[in-house]
Formats: C-alpha cells, structure tokens, sequence
C-alpha cells in the first residue's frame, strides 16, 4: 500500500457515514447511466468511488495559513525565493473532473522565510478541493501574502482541463495560464525575473 493508498484508507476509516452516503450516491449515479450497480465488476465500486472523493477533497479539511505558519522562521534575507514545477491536482467544480498541472511560486522575504515544503502543501491543500484554476491561483497567493507578509508574492500556475480534452471542443494539446502578484511582484522588472527563473532550466 503507498502512501496515498493509507492516507485514503485513514480518511475513511474517520469518516464511514460520509462514506455511507457517497456510496449511494454514486450506486445511484451507476444506474442513471444505465450500468448495473449490482453486476460483479461493479459492486465494490460505489464504496472505492466513495473513499477516493474523499481523498480528493481532502484540502477542505487543511487550514493553508497554519501550514506556513508552522514553519516561519527569522532570517535576513531579502531576495527572491522561488519554488517552481509543483505538481497539482484537482477538480473542476463545473464538471467534477480532474485538471493538473504545475504551479510557480515565488515571494522576496520580510525578515521572515517558510519552509520550502510548506509551499509545495499549501498548494495542495487548496488544489485538493473543488476548484477552478483562476481562483486556485488567488488562493495561494493571499495565503503567502497575508501568512508571510513578504515584499511581494507571485504564483503562476499551467494547467491541463479534463473538462476540454474529454468533451466540448475536446483540445487534447490546450494549456491553461494563470498568474497573480502582489507588492514587488507588480513591478515590471520584478515580475519579468521571476517569469525569467520559472522558465529557465537551471538543474
């Protein structure tokens, strides 16, 4: 079992009325689109569906501000720190299917920094809801901003739409961009080096 796997099976394990009533729901779901609920491939599915949306909207669960505020620390730096390439997953509130993709997230310190981690699970905490991209990308960004009360902060996020390449104009190749900057960041040399350093491949 990976760590994934135990995370949803302690969520379920803490929630089984929820679990419960998304089971029917989604053996309800199964019969409206014409499957037998009640066919052997079938019959386990209600209840796993169940756990996994759970797990999936897991972020409903997480406060993003007390994440970063658990690992601030003092230091006398003041330039940009970047943290780029953060993978995410969500769900599209308009259609309850999936879109992922990479956020970049960069802020200039106040005398304070986060832990770098922390960053990685703010993004999780708020991706791992009932989303849309641009509200994701706003999120993220007053959560560092209000939390850390930097210089500036700035969040761009690229993301692939199940909700585009399954149906509708169904564009397998479209990629969404979303950005969001506060103080510094608003400064178009600022905003240029940060779009600059996102870009690069510096490894």
């Amino acid at each position: 079992m990976n760590n994934n796997e135990h995370i949803e099976k302690l969520m379920a394990a803490d929630k089984p009325g929820e679990v419960k009533k998304l089971a029917e729901a989604y053996s309800k779901l199964l019969d409206a689109v014409g499957e037998d609920p009640d066919r052997d491939g079938l019959l386990k599915t209600p209840e796993r569906a169940a756990k996994a949306m759970l797990y999936f909207c897991r972020g409903y669960e997480q406060d993003p501000a007390e994440i970063l505020k658990s690992a601030l620390f003092e230091e006398n730096y003041s330039e940009m720190v970047i943290v780029k390439d953060i993978e995410l997953y969500s769900l599209c509130e308009h259609h309850l299917v999936p879109f992922f993709g990479k956020a970049h997230i960069g802020y200039i310190p106040k005398g304070k920094i986060v832990g770098l981690s922390k960053i990685a699970r703010i993004v999780d905490a708020y991706a791992r809801r009932l989303q849309v991209q641009e509200r994701l990308t706003h999120e993220i960004l007053h959560c560092l901003q209000d939390s850390l009360n930097p210089y500036g902060a700035a969040v761009v996020i690229e993301a692939r739409h199940m909700c585009m390449m399954m149906r509708g104009v169904q564009k397998q190749n479209s990629i969404t961009t979303t950005s969001a900057f506060t103080g510094i960041f608003k400064h178009v040399e600022t905003r240029n080096e940060f779009l600059k350093l996102i870009e690069a491949n510096l490894a």
